[in-house]
């Protein structure tokens, strides 16, 4: 069985690895949609343009709860947070928009690519986030379990 101290080892590299990928496809999604994809985007048609703007916007929203996320995690495991303080509603995994599959089919291959990799990102850190509800079952000792049935019997 793995100690405590593993455990903590195995989160916290984890959540660096997360953090990581998080930040650099913050930087491809900022580098893509602010310049490289400009022509591609100058290129739709009007409504397709607002379509790309917004999915822009949802990996910018995805990544940026992903991240403050992450921080916090990197907060409790330092011992800057109490634990107890990382399941307050205002510290877990906000919501992120979701991205219509049509609207997902008509963007182009480098945008698609962005979307789906923060998509996945966000699902694997909502997965993490879901964990944390799953409370590890008591340990009762046998010993104590003993004293307090002695105690109930006198």
């Amino acid at each position: 069985m793995m100690g405590e101290t593993e455990t903590s080892r195995i989160h916290r590299r984890l959540a660096d690895s997360l953090y990581v990928e998080a930040m650099l496809l913050a930087d491809e999604a900022r580098a893509y949609f602010d310049e490289l994809g400009r022509e591609e985007r100058d290129s739709m048609e009007a409504v397709s343009r607002v379509a790309f703007s917004c999915e822009s916007l949802k990996v910018t929203t995805r990544l940026m709860h992903i991240i403050a996320w992450l921080l916090t995690q990197r907060a409790v495991d330092s011992g800057e947070l109490a634990p107890r303080e990382a399941l307050s509603p205002s510290r877990r995994l906000g919501v992120a928009p979701e991205t219509e599959d049509h609207v997902l089919a008509s963007m182009p291959e480098h945008a698609k690519g962005i979307m789906l990799t923060s998509i996945d990102l966000y699902r694997r850190v909502a997965r993490l986030d879901e964990a944390l509800d799953d409370e590890p079952a008591p340990v009762v000792s046998p010993a104590r379990s003993m004293m307090d049935r002695l105690a109930l019997a006198f």
